[in-house]
C-alpha cells in the first residue's frame, strides 16, 4: 500500500492552500475531494469574497489578515493571474453597533488606516448609499474583494506544479493507525504520516468524535442588476457591510451584477447531504431587505446561489490537533474564512512538518471552548 508524509481531505479554499504549502516545502502529499474543483456544494463558490484589514469579529485576526494579504499578493505573482482587487470597505451602522465599534477597535489597536463618516459625508462620497442620518461608516482603503474560483484554481495548479498529487475520490474514512493515519476512499486505501481534514461541512461526518461542535446552516447570495450601474463601478464603489437587523455584505458591479447577501442568512441547520439549493421568494426578501439603502441597486436578480457555513458555536476558526492523533481539523470558516486561505494553508503546514507555527492561533484551539 502506498505511503505518503500528508493526505489531505477536502480541496476547498483552506484544503487547497494547505496542499500547495505543504508540496511546496517539499512533502508527499495528496489531496482528495469528493467533487470536482470549482464545484458549488460547499463553501468555496460565488464568483468573489470579501477581504477586510479592520475586523469587527476580534483584532486578534489582524496580524493573520496582513499576513494573508502578503501571501494573496506572492500566490498572484505565481500564478501570472490578478486575484485581489482593492476597493476600499465601508462598514456602516450605529456608531454603537457591533460592526461599527469592533471594526474601530481592530482599526485603533493595529493603527490601521481609517477615516468615520457620518452619513452625510458617506453619501457624498459615495452616492449609491441612501442611509439614516445616525450610521456612521468606517472606510478603510485596504479592503476589496477576491476571485474565487481563480484563486482556488492558482493554488491547486501551483500544487500540482510541486509535486502534489489530486483525487476526485470520496473519502470513507480517516482512521489513526500506528503513529499515522490511514486514508480509506471508495476505490481503495492508502497510509499517511498525518492527515489535515479541511472537509468544510462534512468535517463532522468524517470526524463524528470531535470534543466541540459544528453546525452546518445554509446561506443564499445574489446578484443584482442595478438601475444605475455607473453607481457601482468598482473603481468608484467599495465593498460595504451594513448592520441593520444583521449584517448584510454587497460587492461592486463585477460579473453578474452587483453582489449581496445577508451573514447568516435565515441561520437554517441543514444536513450538506440534502440542503434545498433552490433559491425561495423569502430567500430574495432576507436580501432585498438592505437595498432601502442602495435604491440604485434594486434591479432584478440576475442570478442566486446558495452555500454552506459550517459553524462553531463562537463564530471563531477551529485549527487544531485531534486529541491523541496524527489528523488536524481545519474548519476556519464560520462564515468568514476565505480570505485567510493562504495564511491557513501557511499555518498548516507549520503544524504538520515543524509541529507548531509563529502565527497565534491559540484562539482557534479546541481548549477552553
Amino acid at each position: 500500500m502506498k505511503s505518503i508524509d500528508v493526505a489531505v481531505i477536502g480541496l476547498g479554499a483552506m484544503g487547497g492552500a494547505a496542499v500547495y504549502h505543504l508540496a511546496r516545502r517539499g512533502r508527499r502529499v495528496v489531496g482528495f475531494d469528493r467533487f470536482p474543483p470549482g464545484h458549488e456544494h460547499g463553501s468555496s463558490h460565488g464568483a468573489t469574497r470579501i477581504i477586510r484589514l479592520g475586523y469587527y469579529e476580534h483584532p486578534s485576526y489582524v496580524p493573520l489578515l496582513r499576513r494573508a494579504y502578503s501571501l494573496w499578493g506572492e500566490l498572484e505573482a505565481a500564478a501570472g493571474e490578478k486575484l485581489l482587487r482593492i476597493t476600499g470597505i465601508a462598514e456602516i451602522g450605529s456608531p454603537n453597533g457591533i460592526l461599527v465599534a469592533g471594526t474601530l477597535a481592530a482599526a485603533r489597536i493595529h493603527a490601521l488606516p481609517h477615516c468615520v463618516l457620518a452619513a452625510p459625508d458617506l453619501m457624498r462620497r459615495f452616492p449609491a448609499f441612501r442611509v439614516p442620518a445616525e450610521f456612521v461608516a468606517v472606510v478603510q482603503p485596504d479592503g476589496g474583494f477576491l476571485k474565487v474560483e481563480p484563486a482556488l484554481n492558482a493554488h491547486l495548479e501551483l500544487a500540482k506544479a510541486a509535486g502534489a498529487e489530486l483525487r476526485i475520490e470520496t473519502v470513507c474514512a480517516i482512521e489513526p493507525r500506528n503513529g499515522g493515519v490511514r486514508i480509506v476512499t471508495d476505490r481503495g486505501a492508502l497510509d499517511a504520516g498525518a492527515a489535515i481534514v479541511a472537509a468544510g461541512p462534512w468535517v463532522t461526518k468524517l470526524l463524528p468524535e470531535l470534543p466541540v461542535p459544528l453546525r452546518v446552516t445554509r446561506q443564499v447570495m445574489a446578484w443584482f442588476e442595478p438601475v444605475d450601474p455607473a453607481l457601482f463601478a468598482a473603481d468608484k464603489f467599495p465593498v460595504f457591510m451594513i448592520e441593520s437587523e444583521g449584517i448584510h455584505y454587497g460587492i461592486p458591479l463585477h460579473a453578474d451584477g452587483v453582489k449581496l447577501g445577508k451573514h447568516y442568512h435565515r441561520d437554517e441547520t441543514v444536513d450538506p447531504d440534502r440542503v434545498d439549493r433552490s433559491i425561495s421568494a423569502a430567500d430574495e426578501a432576507v436580501i432585498r431587505s438592505v437595498l432601502k439603502y442602495l435604491p440604485a441597486a434594486n434591479g432584478r436578480i440576475r442570478k442566486a446561489k446558495t452555500c454552506l457555513y459550517t459553524m462553531t458555536s463562537d463564530g471563531d476558526f477551529l485549527l487544531d490537533r485531534v486529541p491523541g492523533s496524527n489528523i488536524l481539523v481545519a474548519s476556519p470558516c464560520s462564515g468568514h474564512g476565505f480570505k485567510f486561505a493562504p495564511v491557513i494553508g501557511e499555518i498548516l503546514a507549520d503544524l504538520v512538518i515543524e509541529g507548531a507555527t509563529s502565527h497565534d492561533i491559540s484562539r482557534f484551539r479546541f481548549r477552553g471552548r
